[in-house]
């Protein structure tokens, strides 16, 4: 187990003191693990309606995260996936409630259900008005009174925010849950793990998935319980779309019901990841001909480190919307979500790219059928490029240099009428477009000054190709600022390039294989690999492979005439 804490029983206290350092609005409640307003006599004072809610650690930033102005008053803190204690929750209310009363706000966990709900009985024996209501909101489980039923997850939030914006209006405890409980009746949630999560005191994940079986868990809970069902891995579009339509078959929402809509980041989903999931669940409620009011995509209720997502739709009618509007200020609230969005796609603004390509005639047929044995040779060692980059860079030259190799084959079947040069400008900007990061810019470079060098000759020579080669080389090692020795594709070019001009292409083909074994011995200066130091010590540079493959390529389709 790796995780950046100290002592597994002091996560919470520890996580709770560096909130409130971050967030000076914030507070601790003497002797418990209770997250506050830091202005409470102030909000005593208003006689507003207070919001509890809160339940085990290690969904964060719920629910601490949700305590502020618009929104909880206070946030109860268990152990890490451990309901808090009934004296805990007691001594909250106690803490917040004046005449106007509590509003407790609890996830649909036995736990949470029977500890808030004694702490209630105990305040309203000393007084205190109390009310309590339940989010349940997890459509992939049956809502049944022969289990504990569905569960609370993400879509807790929302009821925090329209409950939140009740009170903070100065309304009755009872308009409050009146508010509430019509959130939490036009609510669904349903989410899908790609892996567990692991309590600091436990030290093993919770469940295990299947890597090579690419398994998912559909349907989990948020303490690291199983799902309803474990399948295959399938595209984003088709999980998010199974989220979307178990929600919408269970709210029994119709074609033109007005939405709100979160989507959540169970805890270690990357942002890019999350932002598709974004994109597809929104295409998903759009099939269902629902209209999408609001949109909300980030980290509003973990499962730890959980990798995975859940989806949350909300009838969104229009009081609905003026309270998720309304202001509110919390360490974790996003603000106005997005929308409403209508049915266009993004914002497209019209580029100023050059389009189409100036192609000087010439018989360009041969030149084209080499350069596509080329490509075909890189997208098959795709494999094998991408495998070398994990080991000494960020693992992307693979794939990056077949997708060039992808693009380019496909445009050069409209150059076999046009002239040397003009088929390695096409090609300089088809890479140019294509390939990212560093290798698109360089062989870019490299094919321009190798076309400046055939320009006006409609049949070169094997002296004039060696020439532009050399040529290109400079360019390359000129804009990447490295030279032989520094473990780059130069050490491979260079070589490759002075053989060239001296005993031809098969010299050219050994020497550059020659070259890119020697970079195994090097210690890098230049790319990535150069982060890595004597590390990278032991296995040749891809970029250098990757021009063994390509010249080899190159031999062996002349070498067929």
């Amino acid at each position: 187990m790796k995780k950046l804490i100290n002592e597994p029983l002091a996560v919470v206290d520890e996580m709770l003191e560096g909130l409130c350092l971050a967030h000076p609005g914030l507070a601790l409640l003497e002797g418990e693990r209770v997250l506050v307003r830091a202005d409470l006599a102030a909000f005593r004072a208003r006689g507003h309606v207070a919001l509890v809610s809160g339940g085990g650690s290690g969904h964060e930033p719920a629910h601490a995260g949700y305590v502020g102005e618009g929104l909880l008053t206070a946030a109860v803190c268990g152990d890490v996936f451990t309901s808090p204690s009934t004296d805990a929750v007691l001594a909250t209310i106690r803490a917040v409630g004046g005449a106007a009363g509590v509003l407790l706000i609890v996830k649909n966990y036995t736990g949470d259900r029977l500890n808030f709900g004694l702490a209630a009985e105990i305040a309203r024996g000393e007084g205190i008005p109390v009310e309590m209501v339940v989010v349940a909101d997890d459509v992939a489980l049956a809502a049944s009174t022969q289990t504990a039923g569905r569960r609370g997850i993400a879509g807790t939030v929302l009821v925090h925010k329209v409950a939140g914006a009740r009170a903070a209006e100065g309304a009755s405890l009872e308009e409050v849950k009146a508010a509430a409980e019509t959130v939490i009746a036009g609510l669904g949630s349903m989410g899908v793990a790609l892996t567990a999560c692991t309590v600091p005191a436990a030290g093993k994940p919770g469940f295990e998935l299947g890597e090579r079986e690419r398994e998912v868990e559909l349907g989990l809970g948020i303490h690291g319980e199983a799902g309803v069902r474990r399948e295959p891995l399938r595209p984003s579009r088709e999980l998010t779309a199974t989220l979307v339509e178990r929600i919408v078959a269970e709210l029994a929402l119709g074609g033109g019901t007005p939405v709100a809509l979160l989507v959540n980041n169970l805890g270690a989903t990357p942002a890019m990841e999350m932002q598709i999931v974004a994109r597809d669940a929104v295409t998903a409620a759009r099939t269902h001909g629902l209209v999408i009011e609001r949109l909300w995509t980030g980290t509003f209720l973990t499962a730890l480190e959980m990798a995975g997502c859940s989806v949350s739709l909300l009838r969104a009618d229009p009081e609905t919307l003026r309270l998720l509007d309304a202001p509110a200020m919390a360490p974790a609230w996003p603000g106005r979500g997005a929308g409403p969005l209508g049915e266009e796609g993004p914002v497209v603004v019209a580029s100023t790219r050059r389009e189409g390509q100036d192609l000087r005639p010439g018989d360009g047929a041969r030149t084209v059928a080499i350069l596509v044995r080329a490509a075909e040779r890189l997208i098959a060692e795709e494999g094998r490029l991408t495998a070398l980059d994990q080991m000494v860079g960020d693992g992307d030259l693979g794939l990056n240099l077949a997708r060039g190799a992808e693009v380019a084959k496909a445009e050069a079947l409209d150059w076999t009428g046009a002239d040397a040069a003009s088929i390695l400008r096409a090609l300089s900007g088809s890479l140019r477009r294509s390939v990212g990061g560093t290798s698109g810019a360089l062989y870019a470079a490299g094919l321009l000054r190798a076309a400046r060098a055939l320009d006006g000759i409609a049949a070169p020579t094997s002296r004039d190709w060696a020439k532009a080669f050399c040529e290109g080389t400079d360019a390359v090692a000129t804009l990447g600022d490295t030279k032989p020795g520094d473990r780059t594709m130069i050490d491979a070019l260079q070589p490759a390039a002075e053989a060239l001009a001296s005993s031809g292409l098969e010299a050219a083909v050994e020497a550059a294989r020659a070259g890119a074994a020697a970079t195994a011995a090097m210690a890098p200066r230049r790319g990535r690999s150069s982060y890595l130091g004597e590390r990278a010590v032991g296995v040749s540079d891809p970029g250098a492979e990757a021009v063994v493959v390509w010249l080899s390529a190159i031999r062996d389709e002349l070498a067929a005439d």
